[in-house]
């Protein structure tokens, strides 16, 4: 089964859809999308963590535009 190309694409391709979770969650906080994609392709876990637990940058544009 291993050595079969559509399970390598399937594999890929699921890979690929998971590393847009983090940089999802970083990008609606206000950071570099494509940074947290390309991080969390080689290291998932540290990034989904590190999505969650950054600071929202993009709310702080909202808030300092009312005051």
């Amino acid at each position: 089964m291993f050595d079969s190309w559509l399970f390598w694409i399937v594999t890929v391709a699921i890979w690929v859809a998971l590393a847009f979770w983090p940089a999802r969650v970083a990008g609606r906080k206000g950071h570099s999308f494509v940074g947290y994609f390309i991080l969390s392709l080689f290291f998932f876990p540290l990034a989904l963590i590190m999505a969650y637990m950054v600071k929202d940058r993009a709310g702080l544009y909202v808030r300092g535009a009312h005051a």
